[in-house]
């Protein structure tokens, strides 16, 4: 992932808190908080990359409910990890990493459970850190309730932050918000930290008390808002997390619209991935799931209630409603569906069609070939032009091993044929409809496996007898 360049001679390394021990009672789960997701990935996951993309990071998570959970979940993540053991307040939480934290540093404070905050932002933020000054993100909310108070003095100056549950009437009254994130000089923070103490009402250790602190030693609390509340929401619950899903999804949305994509309807649209490219005059249909790494091609048209994983669609491609396609690769101007799945592995070729209720496993399809109707073809190899007839289907499996078909170029499969792998059907060979197909066909032959048909002369179908 890409860093931001330095942002002047004066740059500190900076250094990335992220509080993540939380227990997350509200969720009512029993994985940790900051293991749900939002789009398909971790709320941690979100602020960890979050803080990867700014230069000069090191970042340490502070972990406690559930640590063996998330630690096995998120283990590819590079950063420093640190137990609280005990949950006795945010400062005590940032004083267990006390002895990591430079003094010469910027140290940003972010939250595991805060998953929509963006780069421009913290990239403000933490330009007002240093000896003589720190950042402090607020947001004013027109129902703050939960929120620790942003107490000003006449002038404007920033002078504390007051916990609702501490908070007189009249501090309660101001809608200016504590988000809990902020940055900060590492040698102001550690100071500060050794002064905190656990004498207010839920006797714990507010990391929120070092605003305090710091306007007693002079230094100056500048405040950053961000664009929209959404940006510092937290997720409490599943309500509040259904919520931000349709924020991070209209996000999103937005984003690709910008960049030419047309969505039929953006509030029907969901990524829980990443497109890795994509093409121009790309239409998507309502109700289309795009999960993992998506690469579109140009002119890609995707129809209605169609789920995509880890998979490329090539130019002039249509998917068509109520499709499935997985871990595949489908060519330039194929056509697939309604009602089709391409599985995990399977390569389709350019010009291929391949059409409602048929699925493709493991296998490759040449170019112009044609699988229309009700088959199935897997672990199979299918050459160029080939013609599946409806109701085909690859036998690859003995109950033990799985075993490959091989179709050459030109072949022309008849309806209802079982291929029973492993066999081949030679190029331009043509296999009769009805046929079970045990042995090798010859190219350019007919073979037919047939029963012969029989006609019983006077036969009498049976008749219901009464009772």
């Amino acid at each position: 992932m890409k860093k931001l360049a330095k942002r002047n001679d004066d740059y500190m390394k900076l250094q990335t808190i992220i509080l993540a021990a939380g227990q997350g009672t509200r969720m009512r789960s029993s994985m940790p908080k900051v293991l749900h997701k939002i789009g398909g990935k971790a709320l941690l996951a979100h602020v960890y990359d979050l803080a990867m993309q700014l230069a000069d990071n090191s970042v340490n998570i502070i972990y406690g409910h559930g640590g063996e959970q998330v630690l096995a979940t998120l283990a590819g993540i590079n950063a420093l990890w640190t137990e609280q053991k005990q949950q006795l307040g945010t400062g005590h939480a940032v004083m267990q990493v006390a002895d990591w934290i430079e003094d010469a540093s910027t140290v940003l404070i972010l939250y595991g459970d805060v998953p929509l905050l963006r780069l421009e932002t913290v990239t403000k933020l933490t330009g007002f850190a240093d000896q003589k000054n720190m950042g402090l993100l607020t947001v004013n909310l027109d129902d703050p309730t939960g929120y620790g108070r942003i107490v000003r003095d006449e002038g404007g100056k920033v002078l504390a932050i007051v916990e609702e549950k501490d908070a007189n009437p009249q501090q309660r009254s101001i809608h200016e918000s504590n988000t809990g994130i902020l940055a900060v000089n590492g040698g102001l923070l550690k100071s500060w930290l050794n002064r905190l103490d656990n004498q207010n009402a839920q006797g714990e250790y507010y990391l929120t008390d070092v605003i305090g602190l710091a306007v007693s030693d002079g230094i100056h609390v500048h405040t950053v808002q961000p664009i929209d509340d959404s940006e510092v929401m937290g997720i409490n619950n599943r309500l509040q997390l259904a919520q931000l899903e349709r924020v991070y999804q209209m996000r999103i949305a937005n984003k690709l619209m910008e960049n030419g994509v047309t969505l039929f309807d953006p509030a029907r649209f969901d990524l829980r991935g990443e497109i890795l490219s994509h093409g121009q005059d790309i239409e998507i249909d309502v109700n289309v799931v795009l999960l993992g790494k998506i690469k579109l091609g140009n002119r890609v048209k995707i129809g209605p209630n169609v789920f995509i994983k880890d998979s490329e669609i090539k130019d002039d491609s249509e998917i068509f409603a109520n499709s499935v396609i997985e871990n595949a690769v489908i060519g330039s101007d194929c056509r697939v569906g309604p009602f089709a799945r391409v599985r995990p592995d399977s390569h389709i070729g350019n010009h291929v069609h391949i059409g409602n209720f048929v699925e493709i496993k493991k296998s490759n399809i040449g170019e112009g070939t044609k699988i229309n109707h009700l088959s199935y073809v897997g672990d199979a190899k299918v050459g160029v032009g080939v013609n599946l007839g409806a109701g085909t289907i690859t036998c690859n499996y003995d109950g033990v091993n799985k075993h490959m078909t091989v179709i050459e170029d030109g072949a022309f499969i008849g309806s209802d044929t079982q291929l029973v792998a492993p066999v081949k059907v030679g190029k331009n060979a043509t296999i009769g409809a009805g046929s079970t197909i045990t042995k090798d066909a010859p190219e350019g032959e007919l073979t037919v496996s047939r029963p012969k048909q029989v006609t019983i002369p006077g036969w009498q179908r049976p008749v219901k007898q009464k009772v």
